[in-house]
């Protein structure tokens, strides 16, 4: 432990982070003070600006899914891209060929489309 007293810094002992102490108010005109609160306004608003935008948790959860939602969709156009690029010929007729027959006879598409909305319902209305 230091014996030194530690009743506060003095002027010549700034640490290399800080700017060195202003000038005694005897030198300073009343225009200088007036501009230094200006400057010291200005930075208190940036730095509380930054504080509350920090603070705002919501908002930096909707920044976050967006984010994620953007990832998301490029990663499926990617997926996308290349499953279309592997599948065989025959794969694409034969997506060609269930959409004909869906449009042609659209009734087990619904009845298939109403089982599962039917199911995810259920599921919903269980966990309450």
């Amino acid at each position: 432990m230091s014996t030194e007293s530690t009743s506060g810094p003095t002027p010549s002992s700034s640490s290399p982070g800080t700017p060195p102490a202003p000038p005694e108010p005897a030198e300073r005109s009343p225009a200088e003070i007036e501009r230094d609160i200006e400057a010291t306004r200005e930075e208190m608003g940036d730095t509380v600006a930054a504080v509350a935008d920090k603070a705002d948790v919501k908002k930096q959860a909707s920044e976050k899914v967006a984010e994620v939602k953007e990832k998301v969709g490029s990663k499926a156009e990617e997926i996308a891209g290349k499953a279309k690029a592997a599948a065989p010929e025959s794969a694409g007729e034969g997506v060609q060929q269930a959409q004909s027959a869906a449009r042609e006879n659209p009734m087990p598409v619904i009845a298939a489309a109403a089982f599962i909305a039917g199911v995810v319902v259920g599921r919903v209305l269980s966990r309450r």
